[in-house]
């Protein structure tokens, strides 16, 4: 906001009276509007993984996520480990890719997700390679169960 200078007021007076403000109000509202934004889209996002058909388990269990490498069996017998897709039935394979993703991770921790109509036979088979490629634990991966 400046002032007008008055006719007995010098050209140096005039400079001084001069008051620079800077209003951060516009630029506060651009913030909360990106916050807004980044705290939509990052509860949309963490909802990431394959749509598998989990079983359920009572509220209490299925509530624990611990970390560790996500092993998930499709219908079809393919797999998945962390979102890298594997051919069913190449259980070599399966070894060979968690004892990569064990060399970057601490945790030797298999959460295991099977849809209903992945074969058990599948399953333990998958289990027997991540033993021999390192795991130390297995997880079961569930969905809540439906309350009545």
């Amino acid at each position: 906001m400046a002032f007008k200078p008055n006719a007995s007021n010098s050209e140096a007076e005039y400079e001084e009276n001069i008051v620079a403000e800077i209003n951060i109000t516009p630029l506060t509202d651009i913030f909360l509007v990106l916050l807004i934004i980044f705290m939509v889209t990052s509860s949309v996002m963490t909802q990431s993984g394959v749509d598998v058909n989990l079983p359920q388990a009572s509220q209490a269990t299925s509530q624990s996520q611990p970390d560790g490498v996500i092993v998930t069996l499709l219908p079809g017998g393919a797999v998945r480990i962390n979102q890298r897709s594997i051919a069913a039935g190449d259980f070599p394979a399966i070894e060979k890719n968690l004892t990569e993703v064990f060399k970057a991770t601490k945790s030797r921790l298999v959460i295991l997700e099977g849809d209903r109509q992945a074969f058990l036979g599948s399953a333990i088979e998958v289990m027997d390679a991540a033993r021999r490629a390192g795991a130390a634990q297995f997880a079961i991966a569930t969905s809540p169960a439906e309350t009545k």
